[in-house]
């Protein structure tokens, strides 16, 4: 019998290359992971995110992903009102009078060496880890805990938050979730739902928050 689960795609075509993109995963259960990675990064560039606009972050587990990517977005808030800063020219006064230095033409680099292009804030987060239930309640404390606080992050900060924990009962389970099964069927990546996600959700918000909505 046919599944009718999956993520349908999208009407339009996605246009990703004006996105800037975070993934923050977990270290553990790792095979996983790096399939899972592997998966929304592939994505993320079909969609035509560039490459230097995709930040990838690691934290030891899942119950670090929400911390981690409250800081990432604010994070990328303050990187973007420091290079909205670099551009007005670093305004400088001095006894004989202002100086002023050379304000850096659009995609020049900065002082660190980074591309304004690559400097504002996220337009989707990916939130990456893999729960696996055990013989003690700790799978459903992290799994609970992590969900709530990821959709709170989401609501509170405006910025799209992508749920990829896989949250499930068995080694088997998480390894066709990833697409790596050991047996005939290996199972669909579930990380490159996660990646068009990213990208749509980043889309829609910025055209939702310039007021402009499909007819």
């Amino acid at each position: 019998m046919a599944t009718i689960k999956g993520l349908e795609a999208p009407t339009e075509k996605l246009n990703g290359e004006d996105l800037r993109i975070c993934i923050v995963h977990a270290r553990w259960n790792r095979e996983v992971i790096d399939a899972l990675l592997a998966g929304a990064l592939a994505k993320l560039a079909a969609a035509g995110v560039k490459k230097e606009n995709i930040v990838v972050e690691s934290v030891p587990g899942s119950f670090e992903l929400p911390m981690a990517c409250a800081k990432v977005i604010a994070g990328s808030h303050i990187q973007a009102a420091s290079s909205e800063a670099d551009l007005l020219g670093g305004l400088t006064f001095s006894p004989k009078g202002p100086s002023r230095t050379p304000t850096p033409a659009p995609g020049a680099s900065g002082a660190a060496g980074t591309s304004l292009a690559q400097s504002g804030p996220f337009d989707a987060v990916i939130a990456i880890g893999v729960l696996i239930k055990g013989s003690t309640m700790h799978f459903e404390y992290i799994c609970d805990a992590v969900s709530h606080s990821l959709m709170k992050l989401q609501v509170d900060s405006g910025i799209p938050v992508i749920f990829g924990v896989l949250t499930v009962l068995t080694d088997e389970q998480a390894l066709e979730r990833a697409g790596i099964a050991k047996g005939a069927n290996k199972g669909h990546n579930h990380g490159e739902d996660w990646g068009n996600a990213a990208v749509e959700m980043g889309l829609k918000c910025k055209r939702w928050a310039s007021g402009n909505f499909a007819a």
